[in-house]
C-alpha cells in the first residue's frame, strides 16, 4: 500500500473519479463551464500532490498549487454572482 501512494497512483484514482464527476455534472447539468470551475482547484491540488509524493522538483509542486488559487477565485466570483 506504501508504494501505492509514493508511486502517485493514488492521487490518479482520484483524478480520474474527479473527471468522472466533472463529465456526469456537464452531461447532467449541461453546464460544462460551471462544472469546470468548480473542480479545477482541486484538479490542481491534487496535481501538486501527486508531483511532491514522486519526488519531483519543488517548482512541479509550486506551480499547481500558485494556479488553484485563481481558480478558486474565478469559481467563488461565478457564484457570487448567482
Amino acid at each position: 500500500m506504501a508504494e501505492f501512494f509514493a508511486s502517485g497512483h493514488a492521487v490518479d484514482v482520484v483524478l480520474a473519479v474527479l473527471m468522472l464527476e466533472f463529465l456526469w455534472l456537464a452531461l447532467r447539468q449541461k453546464r460544462a463551464l460551471e462544472a469546470l470551475l468548480m473542480l479545477l482547484p482541486a484538479a490542481l491540488i491534487l496535481l501538486g500532490l501527486r508531483a511532491a509524493l514522486t519526488g519531483a522538483a519543488w517548482y512541479w509542486v509550486a506551480i499547481p498549487l500558485t494556479l488553484a488559487f485563481p481558480a478558486h477565485l474565478a469559481d467563488l466570483a461565478r457564484r457570487m454572482r448567482r
